[in-house]
């Protein structure tokens, strides 16, 4: 299900200096230790990309973070599988964190970041192959939110879903 798309007041752009990370809180101690101290040096070492959502280019709205994956074909669902090629694994991004600031709260923030983070996967997937996006719900809630944009469980890992790169697609069309 599409979004009704208007226009954000918020930037997107790759962590940078710039930000003030120290001051974000989402209330969720992982996430919020992950922006603090680990997301620099993810990207410095290119282990995943952080981007930040910002309407005055230092306070952080919310984040997301990005990276290339290899999924297990058998642990995704086999009506799902039969569409994918028959290799072991499979290529997907992942969408490894995604957290809004409870200042920020209620203002689709996060559907503004999940949808530029499909939005990017699809078009680096046509350059770099990916059969989908993969993402790690952290509770339940996270779950029902990933949910209602078309992401399928993944039964075999806990809060883990699927979204195929063709759903995507049409999400943009």
């Amino acid at each position: 299900m599409a979004p009704k798309q208007e226009p954000s007041r918020f930037a997107i752009e790759p962590l940078d200096d710039k930000h003030d990370r120290a001051a974000f809180s989402c209330g969720v101690e992982a996430l919020d230790a992950y922006l603090h101290k680990q997301a620099g040096q993810d990207a410095r070492k290119r282990a995943a990309v952080p981007f930040v959502a910002t309407a005055d280019g230092k306070t952080i709205a919310g984040y997301y973070t990005l990276a290339q994956y290899a999924i297990q074909l058998d642990t995704v669902p086999d009506a799902i599988a039969k569409k994918l090629p028959k290799y072991p694994t499979v290529s997907a991004t992942l969408l490894g964190r995604l957290a809004v600031s409870t200042e920020f709260r209620g203002q689709r923030v996060g559907e503004t970041l999940l949808m530029d983070a499909l939005h990017r996967s699809l078009t680096l997937g046509k350059q770099a192959a990916s059969a989908g996006v993969i993402a790690d719900a952290k509770d339940d809630s996270a779950v029902s939110f990933y949910r209602k944009y078309g992401f399928l469980d993944l039964p075999k890992v806990e809060r883990r879903l699927f979204l195929p790169m063709g759903t995507v697609e049409q999400l943009f069309r």
